[in-house]
């Protein structure tokens, strides 16, 4: 799937979730999310290589954890995310194979997480261990015909409509935290 993807570091998580609320958008509740991140042997991320992600999430501490696959390869030039995801029900042999293939595992990201909608576009308050502070993440799926730069700005526009005194950035948590 094909998505575009915005985020920012809150300046104020309170005013941010106070503003979120008095527009209506209210984010369900926490849970927790553990990434391995692993990338091919010379990745560079201006040079679009992919990433590999073997996520557990825990919703519940009364059910059991979720594992997934993801693939992600961000397309410099275009601004486009493409993201696939499987369950995976055997997390060990997953990462066996991911690691026969010649990826290397290079982070390790833990957050808490909660999730809000507004129509097909998702919205992630992230608390991420190690990094200060809160981010805000928007994706939108692609659909054929959509324009990126139209897109992006409408995420961008819609944010900054709510609270304008946030940071973009567009780097991935697992470099932000090896910084």
């Amino acid at each position: 799937m094909k998505k575009v993807i915005v985020k920012y570091k809150l300046k104020n998580h309170d005013d941010f979730e106070a503003k979120m609320n008095e527009v209506d958008v209210d984010f369900g509740s926490m849970y927790w999310q553990h990434d391995r991140v692993y990338v091919p042997k010379n990745y560079k991320r201006e040079m679009n290589f992919p990433r590999l992600i073997m996520r557990t999430e825990m919703k519940a501490i009364d059910r059991p954890a979720r594992y997934e696959l993801i693939l992600k390869r961000h397309i410099e030039d275009s601004g486009v995310d493409i993201v696939n995801e499987t369950v995976v029900r055997d997390y060990v042999e997953a990462v066996n194979i991911i690691q026969q293939l010649g990826f290397k595992q290079v982070a390790e990201v833990s957050k808490k997480r909660r999730m809000a909608s507004i129509g097909e576009t998702k919205i992630y308050l992230d608390n991420v261990e190690g990094i200060s502070g809160y981010y805000i993440k928007m994706e939108a799926p692609m659909k054929e015909g959509d324009k990126v730069e139209s897109l992006m700005t409408d995420l961008t526009e819609t944010l900054e409509s709510i609270d304008d005194q946030n940071t973009r950035t567009e780097e991935p948590y697992f470099e932000i935290s090896n910084k």
